[in-house]
């Protein structure tokens, strides 16, 4: 398995929000978002054997972990074996996927959230896949300008999701204007700024 770094922080965003977790990024992405902030993980890192990750996720001290990436489900085999070891030993697990290629082998063990790329991001996601979020799992928009938001009203009115959705504006843009686009246009969503990037931590 192809990894990039394994380290303990609090989670920025999602349903977890706030909760000291331990990250297990995976090297590798099939997109190029605009504003990405962890370019350093589309190439590099260490392959470690799954056994190995799952151990060293086991001595960070937490029962809560992410796999995140990049994109993480390029490796869909490692990350199924790692995340089924996981789930054995007790593990509460969350998948941060792109939302470009099918998660549900991953659902029994974790619960998925799907980052649906916005016009600013410069790339798309399968809306397909939305159909496939249960309760269990979330949708994330990450948005820049008021463009963005109208596209996520637009997915909203045409995609009926089960999972929570969350829209998190992207580390810098007008938050005020966001939220007011919001709350003026009764989006079902949550409102969600970026908790790792104020704090200033992975």
């Amino acid at each position: 398995m192809l990894v990039s770094e394994i380290f303990s922080s609090l989670q920025g965003e999602g349903r977890n929000q706030g909760s000291p977790c331990t990250f297990v990024r995976c090297v590798g992405c099939n997109l190029s978002c605009q504003w990405c902030d962890t370019v350093y993980a589309r190439e590099g890192g260490t392959d470690m054997p799954v056994e190995e990750v799952a151990d060293r996720v086991c001595t960070m001290g937490y029962l809560y972990a992410c796999i995140t990436g990049g994109e993480p489900l390029l490796q869909e085999q490692d990350v199924l074996i790692l995340v089924r070891t996981l789930n054995d030993r007790g593990f509460a697990l969350d998948i941060e996927t792109n939302g470009t290629r099918d998660f549900s082998s991953l659902q029994p063990f974790a619960s998925i959230c799907m980052d649906v790329k916005c016009p600013s991001s410069g790339e798309r996601s399968d809306l397909d896949l939305l159909c496939l979020i249960t309760e269990n799992d979330a949708v994330k928009f990450v948005v820049r300008d008021e463009k963005d938001c109208r596209y996520v009203s637009e997915v909203l009115s045409s995609c009926p999701i089960k999972g929570e959705v969350f829209i998190s504006p992207v580390y810098g843009s007008d938050y005020q204007a966001i939220a007011n686009y919001v709350l003026e246009h009764h989006l079902p969503v949550r409102y969600q700024l970026q908790l790792h990037r104020i704090l200033g931590v992975r």
